[in-house]
């Protein structure tokens, strides 16, 4: 079941849906408009290092810390 992103026309901010069926109805959470399209969504997937361990995007996270934000 994925998650979309949209972005709603009327109030024009953004908000998340999880989709579990093509005919579900889609309105926006802050102003309730059926107006909305489809936004870009950024994948996130680990990444393994070379040490097997799985990296952070952008810092030096280990499976057992992380200091990130």
């Amino acid at each position: 079941m994925p998650i979309f992103e949209y972005v709603c026309e009327e109030c024009r901010r953004p908000f998340e849906k999880l989709v579990r069926k093509r005919e579900e109805t889609v309105c926006c959470p802050a102003c309730g408009s059926g107006r909305y399209t489809l936004a870009f969504s950024v994948i996130a997937a680990p990444v393994k290092s070379n040490s097997g361990e799985t990296a952070g995007s952008s810092c030096a996270c280990t499976p057992t810390t992380c200091g990130c934000n």
